[in-house]
Order: C-alpha cells, then sequence, then structure tokens
C-alpha cells in the first residue's frame, strides 16, 4: 500500500509525459494535476498541446483551462493551487499524479516559493510593449544591467524569465532574487520525482512532426483570434509569437513554421537542462516499456 504520495513527472516538450501521465492514473485510479504554465489558459489550447478532449473525459485533470489570459498565473499562485487540489485528492486516494514541463512551477510545489510582489497591469503591459517593439536584445541588455544578479544564472533566452524579472525589479526596485525561499518547506505527503527523457534526433523529430500537426489543427486560425491581445503576458510564448509575426505581415508563413520548431527546440534544451540540475529526479528513456519500468520503481521506492 502507498503512503499518500505525489508522483511527478518532468522533462522537456514533446517526450511522451502526457501519455505516461495517464497511464499512472489509469493504474492508481486518481487525477491528474498538470504543471505547465500554458495549459491552465482556456483560450489557448492547439498551441499548447493539451491531452484531448477524450483524455481529459477518461481522467479527472486539474490546472487545465481553469484561468484566462487575463488572469495572472505564477508559480505561487500554482503553488497554493496545487497544495489545495492535492489536499483534496488525498482525501480518497494514496496517489496524486503531477506532470508538466514548466521547472519553475515544479519546484515550486516541491520546495515552496515567497510570495511575488503583485505587478501592476499598465506596468507588464508597458514592459511587454517594448519587448515586442524592441526585441530580445532590448529585455537581455535591460535585465543584465538592473538585475545583474538574476541575470547571472538565468536563462538568458527565455523572454517569458526576463520579463517577470524585470516587471519584479520595475514595480519593487528588487531583484527578483530576492523573493526567493531560503528554506525548503515541508510537505505532508511524500514527493517521487520522475524524468522522462529520449534520443536528442528523435524527440527533434517528434517536436517537428507536432509543429506541423498543430499546424493542420488550425493554429494559425487560434491564433489569430488573439491578435488584439498578442501584448499579454499569457501569449508570450512559443507558437504564438511566430505566428502573431506571420499574421503581422513581419515574416511568411513557412518561416513561422520554420521558427516554431526552432525555438520548441531551443525550449526543450532549456527544459532538459533545468531539469538536470534538480535534485531527486528519477530518470526513464522514454519508450514502450517505460509504465512497466517506471512501477517497478514506485513500488520499490514505497516499501
Amino acid at each position: 500500500m502507498f503512503a499518500k504520495t505525489v508522483i511527478i513527472i518532468a522533462g522537456p516538450t514533446a517526450v511522451g509525459k502526457t501519455a505516461l501521465a495517464l497511464q499512472l492514473a489509469q493504474h492508481f485510479k486518481t487525477a491528474i494535476i498538470s504543471a505547465d504554465s500554458r495549459q491552465c489558459f482556456k483560450e489557448i489550447s492547439i498551441g499548447t498541446a493539451k491531452p484531448t478532449t477524450e483524455e481529459l473525459a477518461a481522467i479527472p485533470h486539474y490546472f487545465i483551462n481553469t484561468h484566462s489570459i487575463f488572469d495572472t498565473v505564477n508559480a505561487g499562485i500554482f503553488e497554493q493551487y496545487a497544495l489545495q487540489t492535492c489536499s483534496k485528492i488525498l482525501e480518497n486516494n494514496q496517489v496524486v499524479i503531477m506532470v508538466g514541463g514548466t521547472g519553475l512551477y515544479i519546484k515550486a510545489f516541491v520546495e515552496g516559493i515567497d510570495a511575488m510582489p503583485e505587478i501592476p497591469i499598465e506596468i507588464r503591459e508597458k514592459i511587454v510593449a517594448q519587448y515586442q517593439e524592441k526585441g530580445l536584445l532590448w529585455l537581455q541588455e535591460n535585465v543584465q544591467s538592473k538585475d545583474p544578479v538574476f541575470w547571472e544564472n538565468a536563462e538568458q533566452q527565455n523572454p517569458q524569465r526576463l520579463l517577470r524579472a524585470l516587471e519584479v525589479m520595475e514595480y519593487s526596485g528588487q531583484s527578483i532574487t530576492q523573493f526567493r525561499l531560503k528554506q525548503t518547506k515541508e510537505r505532508p505527503f511524500n514527493i517521487i520525482q520522475i524524468g522522462l527523457e529520449k534520443p536528442r534526433d528523435l524527440l527533434v523529430q517528434h517536436i517537428h512532426e507536432r509543429v506541423d500537426i498543430m499546424i493542420k489543427m488550425g493554429l494559425v486560425e487560434e491564433v489569430a483570434s488573439l491578435v488584439v491581445h498578442q501584448q499579454l503576458n499569457a501569449l508570450q510564448t512559443v507558437g504564438y509569437q511566430e505566428i502573431f509575426a506571420y499574421l503581422n505581415k513581419e515574416i511568411s508563413l513557412p518561416q513561422a513554421i520554420e521558427k516554431i520548431k526552432i525555438n520548441t527546440r531551443q525550449y526543450a534544451k532549456r527544459q532538459m537542462t533545468w531539469f538536470k540540475k534538480q535534485p531527486n529526479i528519477q530518470w526513464f528513456q522514454q519508450q514502450t516499456s517505460t509504465i512497466t519500468e517506471v512501477l517497478d520503481f514506485l513500488h520499490h521506492s514505497n516499501k
């Protein structure tokens, strides 16, 4: 019998996390909490690779379609949401499955995070507008000069992280690093972290195939319906920014698709770099026998 346990499945985009999460949720007859910073937004679905309608109906899912792109969602909000949801699920279950590729959200859930200041919407929109006008280099230079402590260890190619750091500095006058928790919080349940990986060439192939499928499913049309809101923080993400550039007649559609593939590959690389630095993750190669190996590991872990 398992002690009360949260099983976290982490790894890069397109590695197969959703499939494994569904298998484990079915095995343990429990629910899934998404740890993805974009799947929570109900207005964006195709470009965020949400589970299918059938998958969502088969297993209870949380933190999917729970928020609007107009809402403020961050690691601190996710931490509180996930803790409350875990408490609710564990009243009648021994296990909860958490799955996602947003490393900061998972870290916040596992270790805890200090409360971040609430940023006024006008500050956020001003910084995003400047970034859209002047580009990534402008954003990098500003963060480097205004928050050198954060910059030193930042994901320097990740605009979401850089925008967040800049808006915190602009509003509070303090580095975002000042709000990070210094001591890990205790959780009232066990946490087992599983990482999924696959050979780079196979992951790249899967990423390219997924992007092509998204285009066929109507990604351009989905993004077109959001053009008037393209300055929102929720939409500063791969798959949407490139199509906005196409719709704004800055690049062609083939160029936009190629950029999505390139940027997704780079994002997957950043995800792996992040997760490989985190302690207590047991890594598995994604393959047909993964579920058997994972279940064997889990049962041994809980003896």
